[in-house]
């Protein structure tokens, strides 16, 4: 299929329309997870100036599950072929991703604002981009994706919006049903309230333990 989308930048979001399904893409919030360029290579060109994101160049099925793979949320989608748009997730879920950041499946309401179902938020204390990651961990963090289960008691709701307030100068204050997982899923916590660690320094990742009162984090 010929694409004849063109990328726009607007607000720092590049947008290509195609002729089923719009992609909107947030560099801010990329980590270069790279699901996109190497499932769909043919609408993500990686490595090429000006227009490098073309949605005709595949179904917009196959676009879809590509975007939805996106654990940032740096890549979303709007289809106008009357297929389904993206969905909230059956189960709250935030995986802790090897000496990298905290990945966020669910309805997000960041201070009080929905951000859409993904996210990845740092937990190293390094990105310029807080709350969300940006790459800054990499060669220069060390935390375990395996942190011990803490509690499996089920909860009775596993979905419904999950509120992320980050604290000045402390943690994530998280607020919804949310299922804590490790990196290769492994269940950790399930909690309807906790704060979590985005300094960095807690003795008991991926939970704060107040470390960020004496090591000097600062955040809005």
């Amino acid at each position: 299929m010929a694409s004849s989308a063109a990328a726009i930048a607007s607000d720092g979001i590049e947008r290509a329309s195609g002729t089923a399904i719009d992609i909107a893409f947030d560099g801010k919030r990329c980590i270069h997870s790279r699901h996109c360029v190497l499932n769909l290579p043919q609408v993500f060109l990686a490595n090429t100036p000006g227009t490098w994101i073309k949605p005709d160049e595949t179904r917009p099925e196959t676009l879809v599950s590509v975007a939805e793979n996106c654990p940032s949320g740096a890549i979303r989608y709007q289809r106008h072929d009357g297929g389904p748009q993206e969905a909230p997730p059956r189960v709250n879920t935030l995986h802790v991703r090897e000496n990298g950041p905290l990945a966020v499946r669910a309805p997000i309401a960041l201070h009080g604002a929905a951000i859409g179902y993904r996210a990845t938020l740092c937990r190293c204390g390094r990105s310029s981009n807080k709350p969300f990651c940006d790459g800054s961990h990499v060669g220069a963090f060390v935390a375990s994706g395996e942190p011990a289960t803490v509690d499996a008691t089920a909860l009775a709701i596993r979905d419904g919006v999950l509120a992320v307030d980050p604290e000045p100068n402390g943690p994530l204050a998280v607020c919804g049903n949310l299922e804590i997982c490790a990196g290769t899923g492994r269940t950790v916590a399930r909690v309807t309230e906790t704060r979590l660690c985005r300094c960095g320094g807690s003795r008991n990742k991926p939970f704060c333990d107040s470390t960020h009162l004496v090591n000097g984090f600062t955040a809005d």
